[in-house]
């Protein structure tokens, strides 16, 4: 007979787990909402509606990840950052429609689980949740050996929101004459890095350690900026009665991809090139990868992270309010009559 072997050899190590599992737990209590009703460890989550906040509750669901993204954390051996990125990809998507987020599940695969690599990780999704206002309810952990090259993971995200349905945003109040606003991203946020990665490790073999004179910062540290999530902007306007009409969340496929998806037909958004400061990172990357303008623009932000339609009287309480709550904000541009999409300007 065989000697006897543990799951252990196999390359799944469950008491690692299990120390991931208590590192993490009062981080994630840290997050619970009112309507939590149950702590971890259970095979799902539980969550009352406020049905007197919300007379006609819709839920709104969204689910994302940080792509190759990661592989830049990986060559920095920085993981505190991308969970937030984790987070911003999903809360952003349903805060579009009206929504106000309510809780957040991660996936987490690795080949072999390092309980402490893993909770920076968990750091990361924490504050982006905390800074969303839901609640990280759960997750799971998958150790999976031979499916990851050593000390990298994958992860993914699943966000859930509320809207009453008298109060949903969909773009279908939007008409000629209203104003769009660009709200500024936090540099490349989580969209593009595939290009990002060849045109400078590739092409122009720098490292995460290069210093950058343009950015002040080392390349690394510049490529790791977290996404700006943007709930704390819409849920400000809201407060304040602010009709909006339209909101978009600009990720891969940049404005000419992203900002149709709430355009009524018989309108198109006419956006002034020169309306806003575009962040250094992204001249470089034209310039070092030898980028065309039409390619730029269809994959990254280009310093513009989340867009709102609104009528021309709301503009100036508008960016006051962006303001007020730590939001760069700009007019970028005016919806006109004619066929659904985007024309850019130079104004």
């Amino acid at each position: 007979m065989s000697d006897k072997i543990t799951y252990r050899e196999s390359g799944v190590d469950i008491d690692e787990g299990e120390r991931f599992v208590r590192a993490i737990s009062p981080m994630v209590k840290s997050t619970f909402t009112e309507g939590v009703l149950t702590g971890l460890g259970h095979f799902g989550a539980l969550y009352e509606l406020d049905l007197e906040r919300y007379s006609r509750p819709v839920l709104v669901s969204g689910t994302d990840g940080v792509g190759t993204k990661l592989k830049i954390a990986f060559l920095c051996d920085r993981h505190d950052t991308v969970g937030i990125d984790l987070v911003a990809m999903c809360v952003n998507d349903i805060i579009t429609l009206g929504a106000d987020p309510l809780f957040f599940l991660d996936y987490f695969a690795t080949g072999k689980l390092s309980a402490e690599k893993a909770s920076e990780v968990v750091k990361g999704i924490v504050q982006g949740c905390k800074e969303a206002g839901c609640a990280l309810v759960g997750g799971e952990t998958a150790e999976m050996p031979g499916f990851y090259r050593e000390g990298e993971y994958d992860l993914s995200g699943f966000a859930v929101g509320i809207v009453n349905r008298d109060e949903i945003i969909d773009g279908s109040s939007i008409r000629e004459g209203d104003i769009i606003i660009g709200v500024g991203s936090g540099g490349i946020h989580s969209n593009g890095y595939s290009l990002v990665r060849k045109v400078f490790f590739e092409i122009n073999n720098y490292t995460p350690d290069t210093y950058m004179e343009e950015i002040g910062r080392t390349l690394g540290e510049e490529l790791l900026e977290p996404t700006k999530i943007y709930v704390r902007a819409v849920k400000a306007l809201k407060e304040r009665d602010i009709p909006l009409k339209g909101l978009a969340h600009i990720t891969g496929g940049g404005i000419p991809g992203n900002l149709p998806r709430i355009l009524p037909e018989g309108v198109c958004a006419v956006i002034n090139e020169r309306g806003w400061q575009e962040p250094p990172i992204f001249n470089i990357i034209r310039r070092l990868g030898g980028i065309d303008q039409e390619e730029m623009r269809r994959v990254f932000n280009l310093g513009i992270g989340f867009i709102i339609i609104i009528s021309k009287e709301y503009l100036d309480v508008v960016k006051k309010i962006l303001e007020e709550n730590g939001y760069m904000s700009y007019n970028i541009g005016v919806i006109e009559k004619g066929e659904r999409g985007v024309r850019y300007v130079q104004d």
